[in-house]
């Protein structure tokens, strides 16, 4: 899980390669990244790719859902 959730003072650790990044969690911002086709948090300009459950447990601790849901657009899609 590249995120940890402190659920007593809400302070969140986001992991990545090479990164580990501690916040407040209205501090961070949850978006749809459409080239990844999922869901990135970013905290002090710094993106790291989470899943959708850990998206929902950030917004929990106070992070800004920004997300937008993706549809596709080919012809014939049942999105």
């Amino acid at each position: 899980m590249p995120i940890e959730i402190d659920e007593t003072t809400r302070r969140c650790t986001l992991i990545g390669e090479d990164l580990r990044i501690e916040g407040e969690g209205p501090d961070i911002e949850i978006i749809t990244d459409e080239q990844l086709r999922m869901s990135v948090a970013i905290l002090a300009g710094q993106r790291v790719p989470i899943t959708e459950t850990e998206a929902d447990a950030l917004t929990v601790a106070g992070a800004v859902d920004s997300r937008r849901h993706l549809k596709a657009s080919a012809p014939g899609s049942v999105i």
